[in-house]
């Protein structure tokens, strides 16, 4: 006779509560200068992936399960060889590993609810960059006017830069009429009238006619 013992049953667990948590961040806030700020709307993507694994270690397939030595010959209600394992038996555990994977993402969409401050704040920021546009447009034109003025004077006054010179483009376009520009112009030449006749001078056979005193010797 044999007996086998009974295998004890262990049971464990483990819970894992996992949660995704959504940020939502504040409006995007565009500034255009002079005090002018517009908020726009706002899109949130969050991409998440979730995963566990839960296993035993060392890994056991299989146990020995030991079947003991119940013999009781003499039958006086005594085991005669109490704690003699006679086999044991390849008993499979059922041991598993266990492993989970979660992928997705959540989104949002935040818009502000009076469109009419939106339209009125996108007016005033195209105003305020019409403005600023303009006052860099005086500003080159001051600067324009002002290189043109001194560059002009500056060469009246025969001071120029060397040509080819690191600083000689800056009054490269600028022409002084009169200077360094001939503009176009006429003169006039006056005619000279000429004589029809060439007067004949007259003749002379004496020495004293031409002039100067006369030696001989």
């Amino acid at each position: 006779m044999s007996a086998t013992a009974s295998p004890v049953a262990n049971s464990s667990g483990s819970v894992t509560n996992q949660a995704i948590q959504v940020l939502q961040g504040p409006y995007i806030t565009n500034t255009y200068g002079g005090g002018i700020q517009c908020q726009g709307p706002t899109r949130n993507f969050t991409p998440y992936v979730t995963g566990s694994a839960s296993a035993s270690k060392p890994f056991e397939g299989y146990y020995d399960d030991p079947v003991y030595d119940i013999s009781d010959l003499n039958e006086d209600g005594m085991i005669d060889n109490p704690g003699d394992i006679l086999f044991h038996k390849r008993t499979r555990t059922g041991q598993k590993d266990n492993y989970s994977l979660g992928m997705g993402f959540s989104m949002t969409w935040s818009t502000p609810t009076d469109k009419k401050l939106q339209d009125l704040c996108k007016k005033a920021a195209t105003t305020q960059i019409q403005l600023t546009e303009q006052l860099t447009a005086n500003k080159r034109l001051d600067f324009e006017i002002a290189r043109l003025k001194n560059c002009g004077e500056l060469m009246k006054a025969g001071i120029m830069f060397a040509p080819g010179t690191k600083y000689a483009s800056i009054c490269a376009d600028v022409l002084v009429v009169g200077k360094n520009v001939i503009t176009p112009h006429i003169h006039s030449i006056p005619s000279v009238s000429v004589p029809t006749s060439i007067p004949v001078l007259p003749l002379s056979s004496r020495a004293e006619d031409l002039g100067a005193p006369l030696e001989t010797k």
